[in-house]
């Protein structure tokens, strides 16, 4: 037999000259921690919410197909606002007379609604009047400084009419008085057109410079009297105006001369035309 000879030694494997070689007194280092992945958390909650409300949803359905129909009350009940009995005929109240009926009268001939001509006052012709009426442009062109703006505006708030008057006295003393009357709607734009005329008025570029006068009577309008305007070359400009409004119906007067003018004056127009509306 052949006799066994002794085992090889173990031979050291090479290391590579890339590799780290460990230090035996440094500490062991840990394993990498695996990050999870953002949003993932919050996707979970927001589904298991939504199938929640979705599965809430369907068995309040579940549940309200369930149950027997409520029965609805009756749409005609007897005794709820017509007697039984017609009033006799000697018992009926009258109808309003027109001095009484707003409608009657607003939906009549407007110009009728004018003030009439104070005394030692003649006829003017004004521009743009036509028998007692005045178009929507032509107000807008003759009152306002922003013409276009506000033609529009007249238009798409429902003006219906508008009726006028123009008188004169002396040689440069003028008068004017326009019924604006819009048609009826959720907005009572005859109030919103009196109060933004009477918003400027307070101010100097555009209005009288003041705060007015209340007119007596009317709850809602006013009366003022300009700063005079000079210029060289031209005779000074005296402005007075009043504006005030019932139902549907807003009343502009101005008086305009080379003289002053007085509250009393514009007052007792606007007081006298405030009666006739």
């Amino acid at each position: 037999m052949l006799e066994a000879g002794p085992e090889p030694e173990p031979q050291p494997r090479p290391v590579p000259e890339s590799a780290p070689v460990a230090d035996p007194g440094a500490a062991p280092v840990a394993a990498p921690v695996v990050k999870r992945p953002r949003g993932r958390t919050a996707l979970l909650i927001a589904a298991a919410a939504v199938l929640g409300i979705a599965g809430g949803t369907a068995v309040g359905y579940d549940v309200q197909a369930g149950r027997a129909p409520t029965p609805l009350p009756a749409l005609s009940q007897p005794d709820l606002v017509y007697p039984a009995k017609a009033l006799p005929a000697d018992k009926v109240p009258d109808p309003l007379p027109a001095s009484q009926d707003r409608r009657v009268r607003t939906d009549g001939d407007l110009r009728k609604l004018l003030a009439d001509r104070p005394a030692g006052w003649s006829d003017k012709a004004a521009l743009g009047f036509r028998d007692g009426w005045l178009g929507v442009d032509e107000y807008a062109y003759r009152a306002f400084r922003d013409k276009g703006p506000q033609y529009e505006y007249f238009l798409e708030s429902g003006m219906r009419r508008i009726a006028g008057a123009a008188w004169k006295r002396g040689q440069y003393r003028t008068a004017e008085i326009h019924l604006v009357q819009f048609r009826s709607g959720v907005v009572q734009e005859a109030q919103a057109l009196a109060q933004g005329q009477r918003s400027y008025m307070p101010g100097t570029e555009f209005g009288a410079g003041n705060d007015g006068d209340p007119i007596k009577g009317s709850g809602n309008g006013r009366y003022y009297l300009y700063e005079v305007e000079r210029k060289p070359g031209y005779l000074p400009t005296y402005q007075a105006r009043a504006i005030v409004y019932r139902g549907d119906i807003m009343a502009d007067i101005g008086i305009h001369d080379t003289v002053p003018i007085s509250k009393k004056d514009i007052r007792t127009l606007a007081e006298r035309q405030l009666e006739r509306l």
